[in-house]
């Protein structure tokens, strides 16, 4: 073995004696590798959290609500805006190219358009993957599918969520969302699973 093949070996001991985590898995339960996309809207999920907007149900001329307010459309829209796309923008075009796909949208008003569930579920639906709405606590096999950057939508009443890249004891995704009367990273998915789920989404594949 020449020199530089052995202070390869010895570098790669000493790797794994100084820093054993960067050769096991994380510590996640169900944890699967995220693309960036993945990882930045959760960040923007987790910063509109910081911000604590206070949950306000309003209509706004301009589109767009105060920093400090918001509901749970507010939330989904904020954080791909950090992860890069502009919803607001992607949804108006989808609605004057194929009106017929928004039924909520019969008359189209850009000021709020992208700020109702309806809307982005059939944003969602046209240009992400739709997943099974099934989950089995206690199965590992049908939790890991429900992976970290899902978006679940919900009914009684309509409401959308991200799923966290954080589970709880039993490997229950949390929920990233605005549910009142802050945003909030909490362990209350299956409360509103149980009371109805309507699809999921998963935009970065």
């Amino acid at each position: 073995m020449g020199r530089p093949a052995r202070f390869a070996c010895v570098f790669a001991l000493l790797l794994v004696c100084l820093c054993p985590s960067a050769f096991t898995a994380p510590a996640e339960p169900g944890a699967q590798p995220r693309s960036d996309g993945t990882a930045r809207l959760i960040q923007g999920a987790r910063e509109e959290i910081e911000r604590a907007p206070l949950y306000r149900s309003a209509y706004y001329k301009e589109g767009y609500p105060p920093e400090r307010e918001g509901v749970c459309t507010d939330l989904v829209w904020r954080a791909f805006k950090y992860a890069g796309y502009n919803l607001k923008t992607l949804i108006d075009a989808d609605i004057r190219n194929t009106p017929a796909a928004y039924p909520r949208a019969r008359k189209p008003d850009s000021s709020i358009d992208f700020r109702r569930v309806p809307n982005q579920t059939a944003f969602f639906k046209r240009h992400a993957q739709s997943l099974s709405t099934r989950i089995t606590p206690g199965d590992a096999k049908s939790l890991n599918e429900w992976r970290a950057g899902d978006i679940v939508v919900f009914t009684n009443p309509d409401h959308i969520a991200i799923l966290s890249d954080r589970r709880n004891s039993d490997g229950i995704p949390l929920l990233l969302h605005n549910q009142g009367p802050f945003a909030t990273e909490g362990d209350d998915f299956m409360p509103w699973y149980k009371a109805g789920i309507v699809a999921r989404f998963r935009f970065f594949r």
